[in-house]
């Protein structure tokens, strides 16, 4: 079978496949499903340096085989979690990349300085945020802002991965921003911009109003958004993220140029999703006798 071990940076991982954000819980939610220890690495819902309720519900609305979510990041803090989550998933052999998200800058220094000592790979950070210091704009939105939150990471003990949103058109610039900041690798995308009306009752069908749109019609914006980091940045390390529900779609991400790739929304509908492309996946690479990820990495610019 092809080898999916893959580098991120400085981060080694024993395949290329892993777990998205905010869509496989916060501990060993999955392992019922598969081997934790089996994916390149699980990474946990986003969290905070405080317990966060999030936004009202309902906060998630099915929209034909895509989902729009207003869940606001809701969760216990980076403290509880260590305390009641961590040690669980630990305990399977997991790999586990943790993500923080602030409202303000020092959100996230703080939660960065409560994840010292923590046994985890990397952390992404999670700029796709309202900023409250300015306007509720995201901070994902602005390069100037968004080097602020990485750079007020800088304190982690683990490599930084900044996961960029790609409702902006400086995307290259916010990415050039982060990277300069202390950022190690980037991860492209978070979700696009939506909303869903109830027509029967003339409302929002979520709580929150609008929210964030994912599934496989967001894989072509997350390729595209890769393929452009990739033109712009040749030798940063680069995690895609954005519909994969195939092996052929992961095949797809990593010829634009992304060195690993993260399922995410798939999992809701299939909780074996992650395991069944990193199989597909392989299975491609042996159809067309390929020995690793490495005989395709960036193909769509040659």
């Amino acid at each position: 079978m092809s080898d999916l071990s893959v580098h991120v940076g400085t981060v080694s991982l024993g395949s290329c496949v892993l777990t998205a954000a905010g869509t496989s819980g916060y501990g060993d939610e999955l392992g019922g499903y598969g081997d934790l220890a089996a994916l390149g690495a699980v990474v946990v819902k986003s969290l905070t340096a405080y317990p966060w309720a999030g936004n009202p519900a309902p906060r998630v609305a099915a929209w034909g085989e895509h989902m729009l979510n207003s869940v606001g990041l809701s969760g216990p803090g980076v403290e509880a979690w260590r305390r009641e989550e961590l040690p669980r998933l630990l305990s399977t052999g997991a790999t586990v990349v943790a993500s923080v998200w602030g409202r303000r800058v020092e959100d996230y220094a703080l939660a960065v300085a409560q994840m010292s000592g923590a046994a985890i790979s990397a952390l992404e950070v999670n700029v796709s945020c309202p900023n409250l210091e300015d306007r509720s704009r995201m901070f994902a939105h602005s390069a100037r802002a968004t080097a602020q939150v990485v750079a007020a990471c800088r304190g982690a003990e683990v490599p930084l991965w900044v996961k960029l949103s790609p409702n902006t058109p400086d995307l290259i610039e916010v990415a050039e921003a982060a990277l300069d900041a202390g950022a190690e690798a980037l991860v492209l995308v978070n979700t696009v911009l939506g909303m869903a009306i109830d027509v029967e009752t003339a409302r929002a069908a979520l709580g929150g109003g609008g929210g964030g749109l994912s599934g496989p019609g967001l894989h072509p914006v997350a390729l595209r958004a890769v393929y452009e980091c990739r033109a712009a940045l040749p030798s940063v390390p680069i995690v895609g993220v954005g519909g994969v529900s195939s092996g052929v779609d992961a095949v797809a991400l990593v010829m634009a140029g992304a060195n690993a790739v993260e399922v995410g929304t798939a999992t809701f509908a299939d909780p074996r999703a992650p395991w069944r492309i990193q199989r597909e996946l392989a299975a491609w690479l042996d159809r067309h006798a390929h020995e690793g990820l490495s005989d395709i990495w960036g193909a769509a610019h040659a």
